[in-house]
């Protein structure tokens, strides 16, 4: 029997035969190199929710040694840099981002190095305005710079009050402080305003009131850094002033005693601001670095403050019109 006819006597493997090989492409007259197979890449795997928080117990356990073993910096002005963005600056952010669903303007304006001088209007009753702003620097700006508030002596002459705003990083409302920390390239806040801002009635909402006597263009003269005005719109809403008990103020040694829809009538939640929609716009600096000679004479200092008024409610009547609800998302 032949080896054909052997082949042909094999039930199934009649028509068998070997796979031909596929032909080469030739690309630019070379055999093409095989492709090798992509790489299979691997998920990471979730983190351990359980993992998670033994970090955050573990980094809280850590924070909390520091503290006690007094292992940490502050500055000649009691600043605290670590309490700062450890413990104040997450606690500010509940109100920031959730309760006032604040949206922040123009934080590009703010120099990314060096001193500077933010000029602020001020309202609604408590100070939380100044404490936005500060968050909303702090979260916005890419270097996360921190604001360096200057507050008013009565800041100051209160036991715990007095303890934590140093903490905070603010200083009392005088040239000398303000000029060094703007020297040391510090970004300086400033709301020229003061008690008389915070203090007026719902009815005199976004209406800036007088800006003194100018004392913070003089410090910014000095140290030719630039004067930057921001717009805050939303404060007005969170405790708006009705009335003012001033015979009551008198006798407790404050500025005003403020009655509000729900203070006092309501006791403590009375201190519960109300979730009022905030924008915050950083306007356009204002260079002083070619006005340094004239520091002191009162012709330009008063110009230059009437500008950063005239900025500041121009940009508020901006913001109201892109926030035509108070209380809107």
């Amino acid at each position: 029997m032949s080896q054909d006819e052997y082949h042909k006597a094999l039930p199934g493997h009649a028509n068998f035969a070997l796979p031909k090989e596929k032909p080469y492409k030739p690309l630019n007259g070379k055999r093409p190199i095989p492709e090798k197979p992509a790489p299979v890449v691997e998920e990471a795997p979730a983190p351990d929710p359980v993992d998670v928080w033994d970090q955050r117990v573990a980094g809280g356990l850590a924070f909390l040694r520091r503290r006690l073993a007094g292992a940490y910096d502050v500055d000649e002005f009691g600043f605290d840099r670590e309490l700062n963005d450890s413990v104040f600056q997450p606690m500010l952010r509940v109100l920031y981002r959730d309760w006032f669903r604040t949206e922040v303007f123009g934080v590009e304006n703010i120099p990314d190095t060096g001193g500077g001088l933010i000029v602020g209007n001020h309202s609604g009753t408590l100070a939380l305005d100044a404490l936005m702003l500060t968050t909303a620097l702090h979260d916005k700006h890419p270097l996360q710079r921190h604001l360096r508030l200057l507050g008013a002596d009565l800041v100051f002459r209160m036991p715990v009050l007095s303890e934590l705003a140093r903490k905070a990083g603010a200083t009392v409302a005088c040239n000398p402080d303000a000029e060094r920390l703007m020297s040391e390239g510090e970004l300086v806040g400033v709301f020229p305003e003061g008690f008389k801002g915070i203090g007026k009635r719902y009815s005199e909402r976004y209406k800036l009131q007088r800006f003194g006597r100018g004392g913070f263009v003089s410090a910014a003269l000095r140290t030719g850094t630039p004067i930057t005005p921001v717009a805050i719109v939303g404060a007005e809403e969170i405790y708006p002033i009705l009335a003012d008990l001033k015979p009551l103020a008198r006798l407790l040694g404050i500025p005003y005693f403020p009655v509000t829809p729900t203070f006092p009538w309501l006791g403590p939640l009375g201190l519960v601001p109300l979730p009022s929609k905030w924008l915050i716009e950083f306007c356009e600096p204002i260079p002083t670095a070619h006005l340094t000679e004239y520091a002191d004479d009162p012709m330009v200092v008063y110009n230059l403050a009437d500008q950063v008024r005239e900025t500041i409610q121009a940009t508020l009547h901006t913001l109201l019109e892109k926030r035509p609800d108070p209380f809107g998302r």
